[in-house]
């Protein structure tokens, strides 16, 4: 479709998407079809929102669930996004990769009269209807409090940050609440940020090069490293091993991942940040389904997107370490103990 005008191209995906209306027999105001474009599946956290999210939807009504993921692909999300309005669905639910790559296809949805759902990540410079999400300032701040509630007494501490993609707005949120708590002590003169960078697609590989280069640069003396989520930080882990470091040091994280919660309970990660996922992924499906039946669920905030004030809901996330690992992570059923041994 790309060699089409932007006028001839819309014309054509809306009349796809009319087609796809009239094909899609289970679609209606009662038994509503949801889209869910994620950006990835290949990691385990969104695994559990998928699964959450369909059971649920399923649940309050939906006759079916649309799944397709873009393995972290700007363009084939895109793509993704058009092929379900071509398939008529009645909502759209998008975890983005790039929150800004995706207008284009918003704009087709708009013309469709298809509502979009940002989840979890918010999509910028596009006519959304929601934003569901946890606080992600608040994820930052958190890890960057556990940090600094850990410094190491009677010095400077050494840190090196790894933040996560640049193309997800999310990284740049959590960046934005560990700099609310970081910066004042780096300005006191207490916390010396002897490396920081970006992880490409938030993957482990890439968080451990950035802990390689932070060791090449500083040395094997550093006190904190100040990762965004877990894969980062199982990567920086596996070069902390390596310098036979791994333990020493305190690594943050996010998303109490199975791997990451065995290294915390072994002492090789310090804590994670655990986002009731159940939660976020029973309110998404809630809220599509209502939006589909042509209801106006309750917001309680909003989000400047660059294009409206986006009615947004949070949810709240939860600091954990090994002390409280079996009385949130475990008690919620999100991990089992039995498999943290």
């Amino acid at each position: 479709m790309n060699h089409l005008t932007p006028r001839t191209r819309r014309a054509f995906v809306a009349l796809a998407a009319f087609l796809g209306l009239a094909g899609a027999a289970f679609a209606s105001k009662d038994k509503p079809v949801i889209g869910l474009s994620l950006d990835t599946l290949k990691e385990e956290r969104w695994q559990h929102d998928r699964d959450i999210f369909v059971a649920q939807a399923k649940a309050l009504g939906a006759a079916d669930v649309v799944i397709l993921s873009a393995n972290s692909d700007d363009t084939a999300q895109v793509r993704d996004v058009e092929s379900l309005i071509s398939k008529g669905v009645d909502v759209i639910v998008v975890v983005p990769h790039n929150g800004s790559a995706l207008g284009r296809a918003v704009k087709d949805a708009n013309d469709a009269k298809i509502p979009v759902i940002a989840y979890d990540r918010l999509i910028l410079n596009a006519n959304i209807d929601y934003y569901l999400t946890f606080d992600n300032v608040k994820v930052g701040e958190e890890q960057a409090k556990y940090a600094v509630a850990h410094l190491p007494a009677g010095r400077k501490a050494r840190v090196v940050r790894i933040y996560g993609a640049r193309t997800d707005n999310n990284a740049a949120l959590f960046k934005q609440g560990q700099d609310n708590i970081l910066d004042p002590l780096v300005k006191a003169g207490k916390i010396e940020i002897v490396h920081e960078d970006w992880a490409a697609d938030w993957k482990p590989e890439n968080g451990k090069k950035i802990m390689n280069a932070a060791i090449t640069k500083a040395g094997s003396n550093i006190d904190i490293v100040v990762a965004s989520n877990d894969g980062t930080a199982g990567g920086a882990i596996q070069a902390l091993t390596e310098e036979k470091i791994a333990g020493k040091v305190l690594v943050t994280g996010q998303d109490a991942d199975l791997a990451a919660c065995q290294r915390i309970m072994r002492g090789t990660q310090s804590m994670t940040i655990y986002k009731p996922l159940k939660n976020l992924a029973t309110l998404a499906a809630k809220v599509a389904v209502d939006v589909a039946k042509g209801n106006k669920p309750a917001s309680t905030e909003t989000i400047d997107n660059g294009t409206k004030k986006v009615p947004s809901i949070f949810e709240k996330v939860i600091a954990v370490d090994k002390a409280n690992m079996m009385a949130t992570v475990v008690a919620d059923g999100f991990q089992k103990a039995s498999d943290l041994q």
